[in-house]
């Protein structure tokens, strides 16, 4: 703010980190810049890419590669405004408290609490998903006992201390970068014809199976939507950075290293795949696009390999989901706008905000067994389209914060947004024009009315909220002891 000394503007900074820049109890800084770099990088590797990408691949054929860079193209842009917000405010609630300071309590609501119901929605399916590989190998267990294990330790593990958090994430995020960078080298080896007992394809999968576009502009939006929610995850990065040793650098190096390695990873995965198999392979969608490559290739023992690749990836998720809807969780609630009883701190962690999140995982995984089609489908419909939702705040957080922050604090302006307010325009037009694509198919327009009805509903409590006064300003919460 004008007027603050850098003395005193680098303490308030600390502070708001400290207390995820939402007024609430100290959390500690035990994450260091490994961990916030792993995190970055590894937090969007995950089942969706090994698997999920299968479905856009059959979709688009070789135009997956044209969907996912234009998919990455509008994450990197989302990234980018949430790193100038990060660095320049670093706090637990990140977006949600960068919306509710820009645009308005009840925004800062909205975006943080469909956040914490997508997270935790998560912490589920993807329990569901390890178990289901675990049930796999041990053929005489059942699912449910693994999916109480996999909670207990996860839980156990974000109580302890945020470094066992962040220790679990980077050897996670280390095995899954491993893995990707192992099967990008093998690819191209095959691509050339160095690998024995291949030849050069060339571009004859790519040009040849019904050309780049075998199903026209349809497909290709089909895999546009598929890579787009792949994509997710990179958010709790910026969570995290509050609770770093130096959460401004921390938060800016992070952002500016994962940008183009996860489009190495993510465009580079789907280029070498269509090049090197033909894209209407059965296997691809059967076993998954990279077994599918693994097998082709004659790798020994390729579907186990990736089958404990998956495990990784989806209990890294867990453990992430687990940590960042508690985090926001904690966040709202010392903003008061959410139950006072979350607030509280013990060791630097908000154990009781852990506990519930974790709780209500395991909840949603009951609700999976009890009644499937149901509720349990309707809460997978609720946070369907959340992360557009949240992107969208994102976008429009941004828009109004760099404005001010200009005027009154330049100097936080560690990480800007290119070609600003160009680029941040072009953005909000992706979010929209994505959203416009869900409602042209059945499947995803179901989702899209789930989730904006869900936050057509939290969007009226905040502003309720905050016509009777119940909800003070972004950042003037009271403490939690």
């Amino acid at each position: 703010m004008n007027g603050i000394p850098p003395s005193a503007a680098t303490a308030r900074e600390r502070s708001d980190a400290g207390q995820g820049g939402d007024g609430g109890g100290t959390l500690s800084n035990g994450l260091k810049q490994r961990h916030l770099s792993m995190i970055a990088l590894g937090g969007v590797i995950g089942a969706g890419l090994f698997v999920g990408s299968g479905a856009g691949i059959a979709a688009a054929g070789p135009s997956i590669v044209l969907a996912y860079a234009v998919s990455g193209a509008l994450v990197m842009l989302i990234m980018r405004m949430l790193g100038e917000m990060a660095a320049a405010n670093p706090a637990s609630g990140s977006f949600s408290v960068h919306a509710g300071r820009s645009i308005g309590p009840w925004a800062g609501f909205t975006a943080g609490w469909m956040f914490t119901a997508l997270l935790c929605v998560a912490v589920a399916a993807e329990a569901i998903g390890a178990a289901g590989i675990m049930t796999q190998w041990f053929p005489g267990t059942q699912t449910w006992m693994w999916v109480l294990l996999f909670m207990v330790i996860f839980c156990g593990a974000n109580l302890a201390a945020v470094s066992n958090f962040g220790e679990f994430e980077f050897w996670f995020a280390a095995l899954k970068v491993a893995a990707i960078a192992i099967f990008l080298i093998l690819g191209l080896l095959a691509i050339f014809g160095v690998l024995p007992g291949t030849a050069a394809p060339g571009a004859s999968h790519l040009t040849g199976d019904g050309g780049f576009l075998p199903k026209g502009v349809d497909g290709l939006m089909v895999g546009l939507l598929a890579s787009v929610f792949a994509y997710g995850g990179l958010e709790t990065v910026t969570i995290a950075a509050a609770e770093s040793k130096d959460p401004v650098r921390g938060v800016a190096r992070a952002v500016r290293t994962a940008m183009w390695r996860i489009a190495l990873f993510y465009v580079g995965s789907m280029a070498i795949i269509v090049t090197v198999i033909p894209w209407n392979e059965p296997s691809i969608l059967k076993s998954g696009p990279y077994v599918a490559v693994l097998d082709y290739l004659d790798i020994p023992a390729a579907g186990q390999i990736m089958n404990v690749v998956i495990l990784v990836a989806l209990l890294s998720a867990m453990n992430a989901n687990i940590y960042g809807s508690s985090r926001m969780a904690f966040s709202l609630t010392s903003r008061g706008q959410g139950p006072a009883f979350l607030g509280k701190v013990s060791g630097g962690v908000p154990r009781r905000a852990v506990v519930l999140c974790s709780a209500f995982g395991f909840l949603a995984v009951l609700f999976s067994f009890w009644w499937p089609t149901t509720v349990f489908q309707w809460l997978l419909n609720m946070v369907g389209a959340a992360v557009l939702v949240v992107w969208g705040f994102i976008a429009a957080a941004q828009l109004r914060m760099r404005r001010q922050l200009e005027r009154e604090a330049p100097e936080k302006l560690v990480v800007k947004m290119w070609a600003f307010p160009f680029l941040t325009w072009v953005a909000l037009a992706g979010i929209a024009a994505v959203l416009l694509l869900m409602l042209r198919d059945g499947d995803q327009r179901v989702q899209l009315l789930f989730t904006g009805g869900f936050a057509a509903v939290l969007a009226v409590i905040g502003l309720l909220r905050s016509k009777l006064g119940r909800t003070p300003e972004a950042g003037d919460g009271p403490a939690a002891g």
